[in-house]
């Protein structure tokens, strides 16, 4: 199955729950008898055809289907959430304007039944496709590359099981060694093999597809790549350098020649709808933050002499700028367990909402670092300068902080500039609630297997599949034979 026709199917099975879950609350209501009129038949059908067309759009542009990052539940349940939310304000508009009748227990109980029925349409999807994943309906993947990228693509094919792509191993041009750590359990150890024996190989693992991931082009390589097009295994690869991408990339055939157009980044229309968003929410959750920060404040004076601090930082365009938080330590022994307690669950850092007000932050964006670590950025971590620090962002629910590698941060931090809009920044501002919700009850879950470093446990994950062991079939392919090979 396609992911395409994957995502239709969830879109298809979601309208067609919208109006058995509206059906269903009108039954519900009328069987206990609640004081509120049902729908009459028109009204019933102008409420279906808003919720399905609203809920057409709002898919689109927030992915709801569920597995574009990787099956996470925060993820999905944040999204399912604010659109639904969405979708309450748009009905209640539509019933002040039209004037016809829809009531506020109606509403309440079809917005709970909307979110059970996504719920279990997502879980069931996964659990078909799990199904076929682990009756080895997969295609066979083999990743040419030796480096952290082809580490990663590993990864991010095992958090993607609605591709149905198993990776089997490594294939690694001569002299090069994997940086993949050893994997336990592994059954087949490294090969050594000459560049003609690479197909033959390939073949006797059965597989399908090999993706090239970070590898220098040579004459060797577009024999590999000629070759196992003649053996029908499909050749996909990672344009490169990937980390340049900062937008959505087009595709431009350019007289038989591929150009790939990067265009910009965020338009002046989604920095403006963020700068609203920031005043106005950030305003609100300050106000809303402010008995929490006082009173930690006081405490704070009284068991450490000084309640707030000023920690320079750099900021949107390489600008230094202050930061507000609570006087707590990052997590050191030293601290006392109520400051550990402040910094573990993020309320140290609620003073900040006075940077977001004052323009020095956003909600959400990279989180801003000191000048020590920005003064040795590489041009490619200099990107996340490119705009305004946030409060939180998408490497924060990921579960990284400030005590890990820039670089890690950095490409979380990417992957969120890549499409900015103000319903991404809500999104991830839910998302971030779960997470913190996950630190208090200690809901930490077994790590998956990435770039996330070691230590640090990110929030709860709906699939959360074995990425090991997969044996590293081929380490090495010796470049042995002449480029007629």
């Amino acid at each position: 199955m396609k992911v395409e026709q994957l995502r239709n199917r969830i879109l298809a099975a979601d309208l067609a729950w919208i109006p058995a879950a509206l059906a269903a609350e009108q039954s519900l209501c009328s069987g206990l008898h609640c004081s509120q009129l049902p729908l009459n038949p028109s009204n019933f059908t102008v409420y279906v055809v808003c919720t399905v067309v609203a809920w057409i759009l709002l898919s689109e542009n927030l992915h709801l289907d569920g597995f574009r990052g990787g099956w996470r539940l925060s993820a999905l349940l944040s999204h399912l959430l604010l659109a639904i939310a969405l979708l309450m304000v748009l009905l209640l508009a539509v019933e002040n304007v039209s004037e016809r009748y829809l009531g506020r227990v109606t509403l309440s109980v079809f917005s709970l039944f909307l979110l059970i029925g996504f719920l279990i349409i997502r879980g069931l999807t996964l659990r078909t496709v799990l199904r076929k994943y682990q009756t080895g309906n997969v295609h066979r993947v083999v990743i040419l590359g030796s480096d952290r990228l082809a580490g990663e693509l590993a990864v991010k094919f095992s958090n993607h099981p609605e591709l149905l792509c198993k990776v089997i191993g490594f294939l690694c041009p001569g002299g090069e060694i994997p940086s993949p750590r050893p994997i336990r359990g592994a059954v087949a150890g490294p090969a050594t093999v000459s560049t003609m024996d690479v197909i033959t190989l390939l073949r006797q693992h059965d597989v399908d597809e090999l993706v090239m991931a970070h590898t220098p082009v040579s004459t060797e390589i577009l024999n590999l790549v000629a070759l196992c097009r003649q053996q029908a295994i499909r050749v996909s690869l990672v344009p490169q350098p990937y980390e340049l991408y900062l937008s959505c990339p087009r595709l431009l055939d350019l007289g038989g020649l591929p150009l790939l157009q990067l265009g910009e980044t965020a338009p002046v229309s989604a920095r403006i709808g963020k700068r609203v968003l920031d005043i106005g929410l950030g305003t609100v959750l300050a106000a809303a933050s402010a008995p929490v920060v006082l009173v930690c404040a006081a405490l704070l004076r009284i068991s450490t002499g000084s309640a707030f601090r000023w920690e320079r930082r750099i900021g949107w365009r390489g600008v230094r700028f202050s930061m507000l938080r609570l006087n707590v330590e990052r997590d050191t022994q030293t601290s006392s367990r109520f400051e550990r307690m402040l910094w573990q669950l993020s309320i140290s850092e609620l003073p900040q909402f006075w940077n977001v007000i004052r323009g020095d932050m956003s909600l959400v964006g990279p989180r801003p670092e000191g000048p020590e670590r920005a003064h040795c950025y590489s041009a490619w971590q200099e990107q996340r300068l490119s705009v305004k620090p946030g409060m939180t962002g998408l490497a924060q629910v990921r579960g990284l902080r400030e005590q890990h590698p820039s670089e890690d941060k950095t490409r979380h931090d990417l992957q969120y500039m890549l499409q900015p809009s103000v319903l991404k920044d809500l999104s991830l501002l839910i998302e971030t609630i779960w997470t913190l919700t996950a630190r208090l009850v200690r809901l930490h879950r077994p790590l998956l297997a990435g770039n996330i470093p070691e230590g640090e446990v990110p929030p709860s994950i709906l699939y959360s599949p074995n990425t090991q062991p997969f044996p590293e079939i081929l380490q090495h392919a010796h470049r042995t034979q002449s480029g007629s090979d």
